[in-house]
């Protein structure tokens, strides 16, 4: 669909919410649609229903409700998100099967260079926990973006900060005459205060890296905690339920392919047979229609997280900041959560294209949530 005729396709919903006496407006001659801006999602955003809301004498969040849900019952469009004041974010059908391929082929080098580019970072840390840390999480990142990084400290690490944390140095101490002059020490957060090992290398680097280098560190147990307050459970958590959804979907006889994630009204009554074998949801919490297009709205804002991931590894190199990395992670793994619960088939539900395209996508935000915890060096585990 182009731009022109999802314009068109605008104004007939706009057209058939007037004959419906939901709106009682005037019909533009001319509906504009354009990439959604900074906040939004999708293919094409338009403003219309901010347009409409005062000759309809309606809230604009009203109007776009009403005219979103004329919308998605195109077939051309897969979803369609209202953010801000009443924007309304259009994804069109199969539009995020690229990126879904892309990152499945890929794998957890989604966002990697593909060749080194010829920089060289020489970073160089004081003797201090964090800044050695944060220092091979930075390298390892630079690495990912095709630089060539050699590391330093001025003093030897720790036994314990090598052995527990993974820490690993190039080189340390100071040269002596006639060698160079010592480096400038260009990695410096604020020092962790505690003895971090006693959380384990994943805990540990992770309650070091998430903070911005200029706020200190928590060094508690909570980051052990097998809960939802805890932002690196539910990052790993979110890997290990993709992969479960992977294994529980062979089971029942189908896998993953990129395509469209919204069930189609025309082409879900024709999915092949499903051999019956337990999903793992009760029948009595199972709805009698299939999911709908506004069960899987997460799908759009969860392509949108997964097309940015290359860019925030890009802004992590060029900054020294795994923070970001860490925090986009967090992001990611809270948006596919929720989307997790449409992937599989529910009790007597058949297999379908969307579900093998929702598996698909699974797998793909799983295979970005572990290879940024690579990047940070910390375990991305199958099992949890």
């Amino acid at each position: 669909m182009t731009p022109v005729e999802l314009s068109r396709t605008v104004l007939r919903a706009v057209r058939r919410a007037v004959d419906g006496g939901e709106l009682d407006v005037v019909v533009p001659g001319q509906v504009k649609v354009a990439p959604p801006g900074a906040g939004g999602c999708g293919d094409y955003a338009t403003n219309v229903a901010l347009q409409l809301a005062r000759p309809a004498g309606q809230p604009p969040l009203r109007v776009a409700e009403i005219l979103r849900r004329r919308l998605v019952q195109s077939d051309d469009i897969g979803d369609v998100v209202v953010t801000g004041p009443g924007f309304l974010n259009i994804s069109l059908r199969g539009s995020g099967d690229a990126l879904v391929r892309e990152i499945l082929r890929l794998g957890r080098r989604y966002g990697h260079a593909d060749r080194p580019t010829g920089q060289l970072v020489q970073l160089h840390a004081p003797h201090e926990v964090r800044a050695l840390v944060v220092m091979d999480a930075v390298a390892r990142i630079l690495r990912s973006q095709g630089a060539l990084v050699r590391t330093s400290c001025v003093a030897r690490p720790e036994p314990a900060w090598t052995h527990i944390l993974g820490v690993d140095v190039d080189a340390y101490g100071t040269p002596k005459a006639p060698a160079p002059a010592p480096l400038d020490v260009n990695v410096r957060p604020v020092p962790a205060g505690l003895d971090p090992t006693p959380l384990g290398r994943d805990a540990a680097r992770w309650a070091l890296l998430h903070p911005a280098p200029h706020d200190r560190p928590r060094i508690t147990a909570d980051h052990l905690v097998q809960r939802e307050s805890n932002p690196l459970f539910r990052v790993r958590y979110a890997h290990a339920r993709t992969r479960a959804l992977s294994r529980n979907a062979a089971d029942l006889g189908f896998h993953a392919e990129p395509g469209d994630v919204h069930p189609r009204r025309d082409t879900e009554a024709a999915a092949p047979e499903f051999d019956g074998r337990e999903t793992g949801v009760p029948d009595s919490a199972v709805p009698e229609t299939t999911v709908q297009d506004d069960v899987v709205h997460d799908a759009t804002a969860l392509r949108n997280l997964l097309a940015d991931h290359p860019r925030v590894l890009q802004a992590a190199a060029a900054h020294h900041a795994p923070d970001r990395l860490a925090r986009h992670l967090v992001t990611v793994a809270d948006a596919v959560l929720p989307f997790l619960a449409v992937v599989l088939p529910r009790g007597a539900e058949k297999p379908s294209a969307a579900h093998r395209a929702r598996l698909a996508l699974a797998e793909a935000a799983g295979a970005v949530l572990a290879g940024g915890l690579s990047l940070l060096g910390i375990d991305a585990p199958e099992h949890l």
